[in-house]
C-alpha cells in the first residue's frame, strides 16, 4: 500500500512481460473484475465537461479492449463518438481535442484489429455491434461535415468497414473511397531527390530505392497516433523525397488500408512508380488444408487490403518442422506467373539460414528457378547473426535481405550517447515497445557500457563526415553484401526524419572505419549473441 502508483505500474508491466503465464493470470484477474464492475456511460454533457471525465472514460475503454474484452468495449466506443455530436463539439485544428480525438481513432483500430486476430464466432450480436460503430462513425463524419471540421476517425472507419467484409461479406456497402476522397492526391517525385538514392533490383520486376518506408509502428498507438490527414501528409512527404517502398503486413493495424487507399489516388503516371511491400503471417497451424486455392485466395486478400497489385509478399511461417510451408512457397512463385496483376514478386519474412535453403531447393525443383528475390531479417550493429550463415545462403541463392531493427528502435543515435541504462517499464523512461524489444537484444549482445563504447565510435565517425551516428550505422548495414534495403520504422505523421535518414547515401565508410565499428560490434559479441538467440527468426520461435 505504500508503494506509488506509477511504480508499482512499472512493477505489473516487469511482471507481465516475463510469459504467458503471468500474463494469463493478470488479464484474467483484470477481465473478471471489469466485467463485475463495469464502466459507467457519462452523459454527453458530463463526458465532455472537462478533459479529466473524457480521460476517465477513455481509460476503462482501453482497459476493456486490452484485456481481450473488444467486444464489451465497442458500445463504449459508440457513445463516446456518438457524444461529439450530441454535445455539439466543435474544435480547432491541432488542439487538444482533436489530438485526443485521433487517439480514440487509434484505439479503434487497435481494437478492431484484436478482434480480427481473435477470429471471434459470427454471431448476429457481432455484426450489430460492428454495425452500431460503422453507423457512429458515418454520423461523426456527416457531423463533420456539415459543420466544417476535420473528420478525425477516417482510420477507424476504414477498419471498421473492413472488419464487416472480412466477418459478414454479406454486409454490402460502397462508401470507402468517400471516406478518404478529400484528401489530396497531387504528389509527384522528385527526380532529383530520387537520383541522389541507391537502388536495388529485387528479381526481375522491383527495381527499388534501398531505404524503404517500415509501418510497424502502425500496430499499436504506442508509438503515437495521427489521423488520415497527417498520415496522407507523411506519405506525400515520403513519395516526393523518391522513398516509394512501404513495407507493411496483414496484422499491422491498419497500414494496408492507409497506403492502398493513398496509393490508389496517386496518378497513374506516379502510382506506378510506388510500391507496396507486404505479408502474409501464418502464425499457428492451418485450420484449411494447403490446396492452390487456398493459397490463391490468400494472396487475393492481401491484394483487396492494398487496393490493387502487392509488388512484394513476403511469407512468414511458424514452424519449419511443419513442411507445408515449401508447398506454399512453390504456389506463391506461380501465382506471380499467372496472376501478376495480383503479386509481382515473392519473399521471405524471418526464415533462417536452413530453412531458406531448403525453400530455395524446393522451388528450383518445382519451377526450376529460385523464385525468392528476398528474405526479411532483423540485422543491426548490435545483431549481427545474418553473417554467421544467412549471407553464405543469401549469396548462393541471390537472395538479398530486408533489414529491421537497424536503427535498434532509436537506440544507435546521438540520443543514448552518454545516457544511463533506461528503466524500460518506468512510466518516465518514455519508452516505445521497438525500444523495450532493442533493449533486450542489446543486454543479450553485451553491456550497456559496452553500448557506450560504440555509440563513441560511432559518433567519432559521423563527426568526421559531417553526418549523424544513425547515418554510419545504417552505412554498416547496407555495406554487407548480402543487404538489399534497409527498413526505416516510420511513426506515419507523428514524426519524420527523411532529411536525416537519407544522408546515408552521402557516406562512405573507409576500410579503416569499417574496421574499428567491426572491432567494438563483432568478435565475442556477435558470438554470444548467436549462442544466446539462434539463427535469425529464432527469438520468434517458442
Amino acid at each position: 500500500s505504500s508503494v506509488s502508483a506509477p511504480l508499482l505500474r512499472s512493477a505489473l508491466r516487469a511482471l507481465v512481460s516475463q510469459g504467458s503465464a503471468a500474463q494469463k493470470v493478470f488479464v484474467e484477474h483484470i477481465r473478471s473484475r471489469l466485467r463485475e464492475y463495469a464502466p459507467l456511460f457519462i452523459p454527453a454533457e458530463e463526458l465532455f465537461k472537462n478533459q479529466e471525465n473524457a480521460a476517465g472514460f477513455l481509460s476503462s475503454i482501453r482497459c476493456l479492449f486490452s484485456s481481450k474484452l473488444v467486444q464489451d468495449s465497442l458500445p463504449y466506443f459508440v457513445h463516446f463518438i456518438q457524444s461529439i455530436s450530441d454535445a455539439s463539439l466543435r474544435w480547432s485544428d491541432g488542439g487538444a481535442q482533436e489530438l485526443m480525438f485521433e487517439e480514440v481513432c487509434g484505439d479503434v483500430v487497435q481494437a478492431i484489429q484484436a478482434l480480427k486476430e481473435s477470429c471471434p464466432e459470427r454471431t448476429p450480436e457481432l455484426q450489430r455491434l460492428l454495425l452500431d460503430l460503422r453507423s457512429a462513425l458515418q454520423g461523426c463524419m456527416n457531423y463533420c461535415r456539415a459543420g466544417g471540421l476535420v473528420y478525425p476517425f477516417g482510420r477507424a472507419l476504414l477498419q471498421v468497414n473492413d472488419a464487416l467484409h472480412g466477418f459478414f461479406p454479406a454486409v454490402t456497402f460502397h462508401d470507402n473511397d468517400s471516406i478518404l476522397s478529400d484528401l489530396q492526391s497531387d504528389v509527384q517525385i522528385d527526380a532529383k531527390a530520387a537520383g541522389k538514392l541507391e537502388y536495388v533490383q529485387l528479381g526481375p520486376k522491383l527495381n527499388v530505392p534501398r531505404l524503404f518506408n517500415g509501418l510497424w509502428q502502425m500496430s499499436s498507438p504506442a508509438w503515437g497516433s495521427a489521423s488520415s490527414y497527417k498520415q496522407d501528409a507523411a506519405l506525400r512527404q515520403l513519395i516526393t523525397a523518391g522513398l516509394v517502398v512501404t513495407d507493411m503486413a496483414d496484422h499491422y493495424g491498419d497500414a494496408e488500408l492507409i497506403y492502398g487507399s493513398f496509393r490508389n489516388r496517386l496518378t497513374e503516371d506516379v502510382g506506378r512508380h510506388v510500391f507496396a511491400a507486404t505479408k502474409w503471417c501464418v502464425f499457428r497451424a492451418l485450420d484449411a488444408p494447403v490446396t492452390a486455392e487456398f493459397v490463391l485466395d490468400a494472396v487475393k486478400e492481401r491484394a483487396r487490403r492494398v487496393g490493387g497489385r502487392v509488388d512484394l509478399l513476403q511469407f512468414h511461417w511458424y514452424d519449419p518442422s511443419n513442411k507445408d510451408y515449401l508447398i506454399i512457397l512453390a504456389e506463391l512463385v506461380e501465382i506471380t506467373k499467372s496472376h501478376p496483376h495480383l503479386v509481382s514478386a515473392i519473399g521471405l519474412c524471418n526464415f533462417d539460414s536452413e530453412s531458406m535453403a531448403e525453400a530455395c531447393e524446393y522451388i528450383i525443383a518445382k519451377t526450376g528457378y529460385v523464385g525468392i528475390v528476398s528474405n526479411q531479417v532483423q540485422y543491426s550493429l548490435i545483431d549481427g547473426r545474418p553473417k554467421m550463415k544467412m549471407a553464405a545462403v543469401c549469396q548462393k541463392y541471390g537472395v538479398y535481405l530486408l533489414t529491421y531493427g537497424s536503427f535498434c528502435g532509436g537506440f544507435l543515435s546521438e540520443k543514448w550517447l552518454g545516457e544511463k541504462s533506461p528503466a524500460i517499464y518506468s512510466e518516465s523512461a518514455c519508452l516505445t515497445p521497438s525500444q523495450r524489444k532493442y533493449f533486450d537484444m542489446i543486454m543479450a549482445w553485451g553491456s550497456w557500457s559496452d553500448f557506450q563504447v560504440l555509440l563513441h565510435t560511432l559518433k567519432s565517425i559521423a563527426d568526421s563526415h559531417d553526418v549523424e551516428l544513425s547515418n554510419v550505422a545504417t552505412r554498416w548495414v547496407l555495406d554487407n553484401p548480402e543487404v538489399g534495403a534497409v527498413i526505416v520504422g516510420t511513426r506515419l505523421g507523428v514524426s519524420s526524419n527523411i532529411e536525416s535518414n537519407v544522408k546515408v547515401f552521402n557516406l562512405r565508410l573507409t576500410a579503416e572505419e569499417t574496421g574499428s565499428i567491426d572491432k567494438v560490434s563483432l568478435g565475442d559479441h556477435l558470438a554470444g549473441l548467436y549462442g544466446k538467440v539462434g539463427d535469425c527468426g529464432h527469438e520468434y520461435r517458442d
